[in-house]
């Protein structure tokens, strides 16, 4: 049987926003704590709009090669489930981190990473597409076939241009454990579209029951 996938979406930085999104049924809510990005968000008006969030939603913050204090103090004072790390942190960093850590790769086929050394050190591993000068956030999908060479020691998370056009597919290839969604489901960034992000949803569960009928029919 296939499991649920989760769903994340990130570079929340409006109250009203994130509270109709988490009302939608997803399981984790990103809050971007890297000053480059154009989705920053200062880490108290974060703590208010997660204050006001429902129970049983996960809060994740996106850190790139920051102090490991001052991520530590985000995470207690904004109250953060889980610490989403973009840069170049070594697993004895990840280990330093008072929350469970998702370690992103971004990923280009001619230098694969190797996640061996963050076996005991991550819960998940998000995979991102590379892209010079950018940490992230490009709006633009991987070769998703590369996952199949890959020896992950934990879930995948996957990203890079997820959008309801593409989603379905990314499932069907990759069978991720999470996606995590940004610029897909967005109109200006940092400001989400509740319809877009109702139409990704809708297709994740589409997907999830047609892989289980083409399930059922082999088995039968």
């Amino acid at each position: 049987m296939l499991n649920r996938t989760r769903v994340k979406v990130c570079g929340m930085t409006d109250q009203a926003e994130a509270v109709a999104i988490a009302s939608l049924g997803v399981d984790a809510l990103g809050f971007i704590f890297v000053r480059s990005s154009p989705r920053f968000i200062e880490p108290t008006k974060a703590r208010v709009i997660i204050d006001n969030l429902p129970p049983l939603v996960n809060v994740v913050g996106v850190f790139m090669d920051e102090e490991a204090s001052l991520v530590n103090d985000i995470a207690k004072s904004c109250g953060l489930t889980l610490i989403q790390l973009h840069g170049n942190e070594s697993a004895d960093y990840c280990r330093s981190i008072i929350r469970p850590v998702l370690k992103a790769f971004r990923i280009r086929e001619e230098v694969l990473p190797d996640f061996e050394p963050y076996r005991n050190a991550a819960k998940g591993f998000l995979l991102d597409t590379y892209r010079q000068g950018q940490a992230g956030g490009t709006g633009a999908t991987f070769n998703w076939d590369i996952i199949n060479r890959l020896s992950l020691p934990g879930p995948l998370f996957l990203a890079g241009g997820l959008s309801p056009d593409n989603v379905g597919l990314a499932i069907h290839q990759a069978r991720p454990f999470a996606i995590d969604v940004n610029s897909g489901v967005e109109s200006v960034p940092g400001r989400k579209d509740l319809n877009l992000v109702q139409r990704l949803l809708m297709e994740v569960r589409a997907t999830e029951s047609n892989i289980q009928n083409l399930s059922n029919q082999k088995v039968s």
